[in-house]
């Protein structure tokens, strides 16, 4: 077991070396925070996410993509391809984190665990079903990001940023903007979060709270005081614009959104993809303990979570400036009221994918997020030469990240 929680270790400090340019590659490159402080935010939220919400994909990748009966008979088999699993991921995941790539952890593990199921059992016994049902939503989440940080950034553009009257038209838009932006976190994590405290209500005091009434309350409660602070920076941010890398009163105060926005896309991020990292060691534990393999579904030990939420945050504070480079600087020039959109259009649609128990791709999210907004600004602001670069490595991610799987599977299984 140590030896797979080093490789599961190995695992998600690359995930986060390379994923987390997903969460503040925007913030970074639109200066709405520095990388320091993008990388304290980030580390704090990424953990919050992958504990909190890291369970149900790592169910889903644990035991969806392989049939597990087919190893009953066998489970050192499904041990060991799990062992692969986590070494080529790893693998792939660091290539591409040295070639600035932004590719999917996502794609890595399901085309790993794809590969060594291939050489263990033949190529009929991997879920294809699942396969095909998980590369549909790979290939809607661009879409479906684009289209939501599209729309967001047009109502900006035309109802905030275009009229001669911007200051003015903020101020009135402020408070629409908080209900956005809390209404969409609130209604996605709230609830789940508010039930403990329902049920420590109910269980100590025989008081019986609604999950929904105590997320409606925080939520309502933190649009007035977003929506007063905001009014107030309006009012007396200039001095303190000027003084920023942001000279522009507006951008200054869409930078403040883009903060909140980033946290939604970190935390998303933990929630979605830590699954990536330590669903393979939540089925070596299960065998290491049971013998057994995990026919009816899996329940993740906090510290395999715990585990992949640390190994996340270092690899992105050890190496994740380079692919922060590509997201924030190559794609289009980032303004905070272009990054802000694209970051609240991948943290809606990641976040509610977690909820769902799905492995979508976060690189997918916000790389079609910023593609939608460029669309919108002007498509000759989008650099193709980089989205092609950035294409190229998610079309082989899969078949490479199998291969790798399967000629280590075949090693180990020898050695």
């Amino acid at each position: 077991m140590i030896i797979a929680g080093l490789l599961s270790f190995y695992l998600a400090f690359n995930l986060g070396a390379n994923d987390i340019a997903n969460a503040m590659g925007t913030s970074v490159g639109s200066k709405a925070v520095t990388l320091k402080q993008a990388m304290i935010i980030a580390g704090v939220l990424e953990f919050a996410g992958a504990v909190l919400f890291g369970g149900g994909v790592t169910e889903t990748l644990g035991t969806k993509i392989a049939h597990p009966e087919l190893f009953i008979t066998t489970p050192r088999t499904l041990l060991l391809g799990m062992m692969a699993v986590l070494i080529s991921s790893g693998l792939w995941l660091q290539l591409a984190t040295a070639l600035s790539l932004p590719v999917s952890s996502s794609h890595a593990v399901v085309g790993a665990i794809a590969g060594f199921t291939w050489v263990a059992t033949g190529v009929d016994n991997i879920d294809w079903q699942a396969i095909r049902t998980i590369t549909l939503i790979w290939v809607l989440t661009p879409i479906v990001s684009a289209s939501i940080a599209g729309i967001f950034y047009s109502i900006i553009q035309n109802y905030i940023l275009s009229p001669t009257d911007s200051q003015q038209r903020l101020q009135e838009w402020i408070p629409w903007l908080s209900v956005i932006v809390l209404s969409i976190f609130g209604a996605i994590v709230l609830v789940p979060l508010a039930e403990p405290v329902t049920r420590f209500f109910d269980q100590q005091v025989g008081l019986q709270i609604p999950p929904h009434s105590i997320a409606i309350f925080t939520i309502v409660l933190g649009i007035i005081v977003m929506t007063i602070y905001s009014w107030k920076q309006v009012e007396n941010t200039t001095g303190q614009i000027s003084a920023s890398p942001i000279h522009n009163l507006i951008e200054g105060l869409f930078a403040k959104f883009q903060l909140l926005s980033a946290c939604f896309v970190a935390f998303a991020h933990g929630a979605n993809d830590i699954g990536n990292a330590i669903a393979p060691l939540a089925v070596i534990s299960y065998i290491d303990q049971t013998q057994k393999v995990p026919i009816h579904g899996i329940t993740v030990p906090g510290w395999v979570i715990i585990l992949g939420g640390v190994g996340i945050v270092s690899g992105l504070g050890i190496w994740g400036r380079k692919v922060i480079t590509t997201i924030g600087e190559h794609i289009i020039p980032l303004q905070p009221s272009a990054g802000f959109c694209a970051e609240l259009a991948t943290a809606t649609t990641v976040l509610l994918a977690s909820r769902l128990g799905l492995p979508v791709s976060t690189s997918h999210g916000i790389i079609g997020s910023i593609i939608g907004v460029g669309l919108v600004q002007s498509p000759r602001l989008i650099n193709f030469s980089t989205i092609r670069g950035i294409t190229a490595a998610w079309l082989i991610t899969v078949p490479v990240s199998a291969f790798i799987s399967a000629l280590i599977f075949i090693i180990i299984r020898i050695v």
